[in-house]
């Protein structure tokens, strides 16, 4: 039983990093990534649907993304919510594809885009802490059911710190490359 709680407590933390990750992708580095637009929506025949699924996605440079949709009615469509998703890039819709021209990062937008990480990281975070504590609790009530010594206990938490500060060294270690990526012109 106490072996289940620490593997559930390591499994939510390392998906709570896996997470952490995932929003990363939605910030701007130096180089444009198609990731920026992952959250861009369009009502396809009644449906939200992700810009993926509707036409090509790609990066022709590294501050220029083509979005070349595979019905062409669909333009200005996309072009639209493009525009009301605020990516930081005015689409140009040329009839045939819509390409955003993003501008080179200032020092100011290096700096905005760090702190959003710093932001997301101190998320990822206090989600590992309240994994620790979920873990904590379910081993607390086993002491008290009598189903675990108190060593157990002891032994059990102990290990739920480690892991914790495990994850937690983890995370410092990816703010830090990713900050670096960030601030690196």
């Amino acid at each position: 039983m106490v072996d289940e709680i620490l593997n559930n407590c390591e499994t939510k933390m390392q998906s709570s990093i896996e997470h952490m990750q995932r929003d990363f992708k939605t910030l701007r580095t130096g180089k444009v990534t198609t990731s920026v637009l992952d959250n861009v929506k369009i009502d396809y025949y009644g449906t939200p649907t992700s810009l993926d699924q509707v036409g090509s996605v790609i990066t022709q440079d590294a501050t220029t993304i083509v979005v070349n949709p595979w019905e062409k009615n669909l333009l200005s469509d996309i072009e639209s919510a493009i525009s009301a998703a605020n990516v930081g890039a005015t689409p140009n819709n040329d009839g045939d594809l819509i390409k955003l021209f993003f501008p080179a990062m200032t020092v100011e937008q290096r700096q905005e885009s760090a702190k959003q990480m710093k932001g997301m990281g101190e998320n990822a975070k206090v989600s590992v802490r309240n994994d620790r504590k979920n873990s904590n609790d379910q081993i607390k009530k086993l002491e008290k059911d009598k189903e675990i010594t108190a060593d157990e206990s002891k032994s059990a938490q102990d290990n739920i710190q480690k892991t914790t500060d495990k994850f937690s060294l983890k995370i410092d270690s990816i703010l830090k490359d990713k900050e670096a990526e960030i601030l690196k012109v």
